[in-house]
């Protein structure tokens, strides 16, 4: 199993438990194909360099996952078709 590392931003405009929610569901993802979760770290609304679909504020969200190759590829899925999520990237970690 290989170290993953994901950050990803959601919309700003979502109210807390719609914010919660979507990132439970999202570690569910990791989770149900496989993954172990090893953290969530939630940064909270950070202001981002650039304007992303007219939001100039974004809610970012660490989190860090063991999986073989297949779980990145469908967070990856899964977080391209949610719409509350501005950007997202999928890194491994080094060994």
């Amino acid at each position: 199993m290989r170290n993953y590392e994901t950050l990803y931003i959601l919309r700003p405009d979502l109210e807390e438990e719609a914010t919660a929610d979507q990132v439970k569901r999202l570690a569910e993802v990791v989770t149900t194909a496989g993954g172990e979760l090893q953290e969530v770290n939630t940064w909270g609304k950070r202001r981002m360099a650039y304007e992303i679909e007219g939001h100039r504020e974004g809610y970012y969200v660490l989190m860090k996952f063991a999986s073989d190759t297949e779980v990145p590829k469908e967070l990856e899925r899964v977080l391209r078709i949610s719409e509350p999520v501005l950007r997202y990237i999928v890194v491994r970690e080094d060994e």
